[in-house]
């Protein structure tokens, strides 16, 4: 026991502190002929509507090449990366990725910064140099990161039938999906509960929604059959035993997982969830860097890992959590309510992670009317679908093979903003 324990930390020690060069040999390699060549000068960041507002971030520099990212959305992002990121990176080599993350890290909140807005900030900036990266040095940024284990990646629509219990609503539901033109072949969809208005804050299910979601998610994969992938959709709402008596209740109709049944803190209610559930438990989208993933990962507190990799600490930092997680054999999903270029960045990073199973892929966004393939098609310029066949396509061109159609996005940008600023 106690060696299986000192195997257990050393493995963690060592992952944690790998530096890049020794996890991206290659891309050492290509960049050592060009560093110093380039310096940046300046960080730009715009709001564009969608789902939610959208931060844009892109990188110029005194070569002329412009990198572009996106950071996961939240209150406060811009002013973090204008106010503060920005004069960390003026002067500096964009191809000091992994540098310049740590320096982003050490230099904001006290003694370094561990979660929230802040990271996430911090992981659009380091997106748009990966951008600006695989630019200066002529090869797509999956290429960067490692290796590329696969051209495009399995996508999954978060949707749900307008009337779960009602056969015919579910039924109209798979007909649209199958017909999409995107060619989805998996979905994740939301629980039903009732909230207790004189309860409005437990963690309870009654014996009325436990029955409810079994109809449910048996109604739904009745009408889909059996060859598509069904996800349950959670909120971090429930405590243990009632996050297991959803996951009993659901087993029959076959989930791929069971996503955020408990809050996202580690406990050990996690591993006793874990280790009881008849379906796979899956968590991470409200996780931060390695350190919020590591207790999950090394305690065995879930089945699976869900990145969000514009907020978690961009391309590097969770390619770093998708290694410690292959030591444990965890397999990688990625959480994502991204616009189409912070799609296809974290898509870059899925396809260098070796045992990488989904990754989410929102088309409705109803405050800007994207809710069609062919608005998604508007929002970039790009050389090939964002989706075919339910995979998203993977372009060879430098960098993220992505640049922003301007006349849409300016067509779109939230109030009071500017192109670029």
């Amino acid at each position: 026991m106690m060696q299986t324990l000192d195997r257990r930390r050393f493995l963690q020690r060592m992952a944690a502190a790998l530096p890049a060069s020794a996890v991206l040999p290659h891309y050492a390699a290509m960049a050592a002929p060009q560093r110093g060549k380039v310096k940046i000068t300046d960080v730009k960041v715009m709001l564009v509507r969608g789902l939610f507002d959208w931060p844009m971030v892109r990188i110029e520099t005194d070569a002329g090449i412009t990198g572009i990212g996106e950071s996961y959305w939240g209150r406060g992002i811009k002013d973090i990366i204008l106010g503060t990121l920005r004069p960390l990176m003026i002067g500096e080599d964009p191809l000091d990725v992994d540098r310049l993350y740590t320096k982003m890290i050490t230099r904001t909140g006290g003694a370094g910064s561990i979660a929230g807005t802040t990271v996430s900030a911090i992981s659009g900036v380091e997106i748009a140099l990966w951008d600006t990266a695989g630019k200066i040095l002529g090869a797509p940024v999956v290429k960067l990161l490692g290796g590329q284990f696969r051209q495009s990646v399995r996508a999954y629509w978060t949707r749900r039938p307008q009337n779960p219990l009602d056969p015919a609503s579910c039924r109209e539901f798979a007909g649209m999906l199958k017909s999409h033109p995107y060619g989805f072949t998996a979905i994740k969809c939301d629980f039903l509960r009732t909230p207790d208005p004189h309860e409005p804050f437990n963690r309870h299910w009654t014996s009325r929604d436990l029955r409810r979601n079994a109809t449910a998610y048996a109604n739904i994969r009745e009408a889909l059959g059996e060859d598509y992938d069904i996800a349950v959709h959670c909120h971090w709402e429930f405590d243990w035993a009632d996050a297991l008596n959803l996951a009993r209740a659901v087993a029959p109709m076959k989930p791929s997982w069971l996503e955020d049944p408990l809050p996202p803190d580690f406990s050990e209610s996690w591993v006793k969830l874990t280790a009881s559930s008849p379906v796979p438990i899956l968590q991470g989208e409200n996780l931060y860097t390695r350190h919020g993933f590591k207790p999950f990962i090394v305690n065995q507190g879930c089945h699976m890992i869900q990145i969000d990799i514009l907020k978690a600490g961009g391309l590097l930092e969770s390619k770093k959590i998708a290694d410690l997680a292959d030591i444990y054999y965890m397999p990688v999903c990625a959480h994502n309510v991204a616009s189409p270029l912070g799609t296809l960045a974290s898509a870059h990073c899925a396809a260098a992670i070796r045992d990488f199973r989904m990754h989410e892929f929102n088309v409705g966004y109803p405050r800007v009317q994207l809710g069609t393939a062919e608005a998604w098609e508007k929002f970039a310029i790009y050389d090939r679908p964002f989706l075919k066949d339910g995979r998203i396509q993977l372009s060879d061109k430098p960098g993220f093979g992505v640049e922003l159609n301007e006349d849409h996005v300016r067509a779109n940008l939230a109030p009071g903003e500017q192109w670029w600023g």
